[in-house]
């Protein structure tokens, strides 16, 4: 008993008996026995390469019959391939065996030699454009990039823009992009670039080695893009501009200087925080320079710079404008024993900035001290009465008193003052009772001289009237007008006539 097989025309069938190969068969119509171990495994040339088992083996025992069908490649060490099957590509890595059919499509090989190059040849870079395929690294570099190819983490050479490829199969390819609009590129292993391919250094960079008593400005296109410590190597891409300074012959910016790495462009500021020391002197105020712990001079108003390397610098503005002190609360016995509580103000001027800080740490702290050494003098040696009757005392003598102490150190104390006397509660108690007693028999006094004097008006306006009636009469009118103006009406007895004639009358006589 028979059984038939058909192969199609895009197929071709492996025949096996019993599990080993036979032959290939082309499209067509096959019988074999039935109950033989006969297999037929039909292969789709749509898939281009053939998966066959024992492949290697094969060869050996059926060269000439597998040559006939398949387009066998077999790279050694170091050797790869490139296979073009239509419009697709594979690879073939090294040591390798692989097989296509024949016939289906168009089969091209192209073997390389990784010894050689790595690089995969510009017409094959072409023809593969977008496609990925395995063991090669495809790279495009614009024309404002550049790249740095790297094998096994060493530097092989430089990349111009354009497309390229290369082999990856059992090595470390890499392609670092760097741009050449940024003139500062961050370059991995730089030492390594300036010392072993001093020929890419010299043809695309710009290399910067710095003494240890010099700083270099770095400027592209006017812009400062970096500044350099002493001992610095640095590469940049060329077309950059350096400036170098001798921080020992020139520690000082020029105004400049000053002017374009700190009160310019922030990012500039930025780079100038780490190289410089900057003071600001506001006006009214005077600038102190050290060098080293050592004074060295004053500097006027304005902002001054100062390049850090190799020195201790420190700086400070002093306020040469009258400032003022206060002495608040402070805790005093009086002669006679009685507690105050006191509040003094000071104002004061630095006259003399180098040697108020040569000899003073802390100004104010100083001051502060020997104002109250000078209060608890004036107050001590007083009674309360006296402090009370003349505060002004306490001011002269603490005047007397600081002004001495200070102005051996470049100050001069303008005016001393104390503001409040604040006395215990049961002394404010008895003050009062002492203000009021005081204040009542000054009012007693006043009053008894008032009542005197009014009896004494009062005693000469009787004997007036005693020697002239008319004037008596002139009063009863004043007081009955008085009345009038109190009341609705009022009677007088006999008349205001008889009043009136009586007063003729007196008159006349």
């Amino acid at each position: 008993m028979w059984k038939t097989f058909y192969i199609k025309s895009h197929e071709r069938g492996i025949l096996y008996y019993r599990g080993d190969f036979r032959r290939i068969l082309r499209p067509g119509h096959y019988r074999r026995p039935w109950f033989g171990q006969w297999q037929i495994v039909p292969h789709d040339l749509s898939q281009p390469e053939a998966k066959i088992d024992n492949l290697e083996l094969l060869l050996q025992t059926h060269l000439s019959g597998l040559q006939a069908h398949l387009q066998i490649v077999q790279t050694a060490f170091g050797e790869t391939a490139l296979v073009c099957l239509g419009q697709r590509w594979v690879s073939v890595a090294p040591n390798q065996l692989r097989a296509f059919w024949r016939g289906f499509v168009d089969v091209q090989i192209h073997r390389f030699n990784l010894e050689d190059s790595l690089e995969l040849a510009s017409e094959f870079v072409t023809q593969i454009r977008g496609m990925t395929i395995e063991g090669l690294k495809k790279v495009q570099l614009s024309e404002s990039e550049i790249g740095l190819l790297y094998v096994q983490d060493n530097f092989l050479r430089p990349l111009g823009p354009g497309e390229y490829a290369f082999w990856t199969f059992s090595r470390k390819v890499e392609v670092r992009v760097f741009s050449q609009v940024n003139p500062k590129p961050e370059f991995p292993s730089e030492e390594v670039l300036i010392e072993q391919h001093p020929e890419f250094v010299a043809t695309h960079c710009l290399s910067v080695q710095l003494d240890s008593d010099t700083v270099a400005i770095v400027r592209y296109k006017g812009k400062v893009i970096a500044i350099l410590p002493p001992c610095s190597r640095k590469l940049f891409w060329q077309g950059v501009e350096i400036a170098e300074i001798n921080v020992v012959a020139q520690p000082k910016l020029p105004q400049r200087l000053v002017a374009e790495l700190v009160s310019g462009l922030t990012e500039t500021l930025s780079l100038s925080y780490e190289a410089l020391h900057l003071l600001e002197v506001p006006a009214q105020h005077v600038g102190l320079l050290y060098l080293d712990q050592v004074l060295q001079e004053t500097l006027p108003p304005g902002l001054h710079a100062w390049w850090i390397f190799g020195r201790s610098f420190k700086t400070e503005a002093i306020d040469l404008r009258l400032q003022m002190l206060e002495i608040s609360g402070q805790e005093i016995l009086s002669r006679d024993k009685v507690p105050l509580r006191l509040n003094l103000t000071a104002s004061f001027r630095v006259v003399n900035p180098i040697l108020a800080k040569s000899a003073l740490a802390d100004i104010p702290g100083f001051l502060y001290k020997e104002l109250q050494l000078g209060l608890r003098s004036a107050v001590g040696t007083r009674s309360l009465d006296t402090l009370l009757e003349d505060k002004g005392a306490i001011d002269a003598s603490v005047a007397d008193y600081i002004r001495p102490k200070v102005s051996d150190y470049g100050i001069k104390i303008e005016s001393v003052g104390v503001k409040d006397i604040i006395l215990p509660g049961e002394i404010k108690a008895i003050l009062s009772k002492v203000v009021e007693a005081e204040k009542s028999a000054q009012a007693n006094v006043v009053r008894r001289r008032e009542e005197t004097a009014a009896t004494r008006s009062m005693l000469n306006t009787a004997k007036v009237m005693e020697d002239n009636p008319v004037a008596l009469r002139l009063k009863e009118l004043e007081v009955l007008e008085r009345i009038a103006e109190k009341i609705d009406h009022i009677n007088v007895n006999g008349g205001l006539e008889s009043i009136l004639t009586d007063l003729i009358q007196i008159k006349s006589q």
